[in-house]
């Protein structure tokens, strides 16, 4: 995803839920499972950051930046504990104790719902030339490449190896090369500063 199909994901009109659960994804770089699994009492605001069980178990750190921290305190509203991205209605009967909100009754987002979700605002992003009138035919983007933009962008920006690696939380660059990859506008970029770099000289 260009940097401009970002720009136009972030003015699309959502719920409060989706605003805050795209810009937290994008911003940390973080996997779409991590994020669904905090809880409210999981989150530092005053440090923009937040406490996830990553694979394996282990527990690890994501980071977000203003644009979340903007968001969040109107999602949380007055809650104090559980799940942080809640569903729409009450939860079903059955439902694990962990994955209901005590204050709302409400359950935790799945993450076959948020994407659903992510890939039906997306159709007309993702494809540009159709018209809207074509939008049940067309694929949305997917969360994970979401996640694959934002470290692409990064890498893009001059963020350096070892802080990708930080970020995206991979544990060898040969993983993060799948992520992190210059598109066609970033080394237009490049070679234009090169160009201009000899010309100088």
């Amino acid at each position: 995803m260009a940097e401009n199909q970002i720009t136009a994901l972030w003015r699309l009109d959502v719920a409060l839920r989706e605003k805050t659960f795209w810009k937290m994804l994008y911003e940390s770089a973080a996997r779409a499972d991590e994020v669904l699994c905090l809880n409210v009492e999981d989150l530092y605001p005053q440090d923009k950051r937040g406490k996830i069980t990553a694979k394996g178990g282990a527990t690890e750190w994501i980071h977000w930046q203003s644009g979340t921290a903007q968001l969040l305190p109107r999602l949380i509203a007055r809650r104090t504990r559980g799940p942080l991205f809640l569903t729409d209605r009450r939860a079903p009967a059955g439902t694990a104790t962990l994955d209901v909100c005590e204050e709302t009754g409400r359950a935790r987002l799945s993450y076959r719902r948020a994407e659903e979700i992510f890939e039906e605002n997306t159709r007309l992003l993702a494809n540009p030339l159709a018209s809207p009138e074509d939008i049940e035919d067309l694929d949305g983007w997917t969360l994970h490449r979401l996640r694959h933009s934002a470290l692409t962008h990064d890498a893009e920006g001059g963020t350096s190896t070892p802080m990708l690696l930080a970020r995206s939380r991979h544990a060898s660059v040969r993983s993060l090369e799948r992520y992190a990859r210059p598109g066609v506008d970033a080394v237009a970029r490049d070679n234009r500063v090169d160009c201009e770099t000899r010309e100088v000289s």
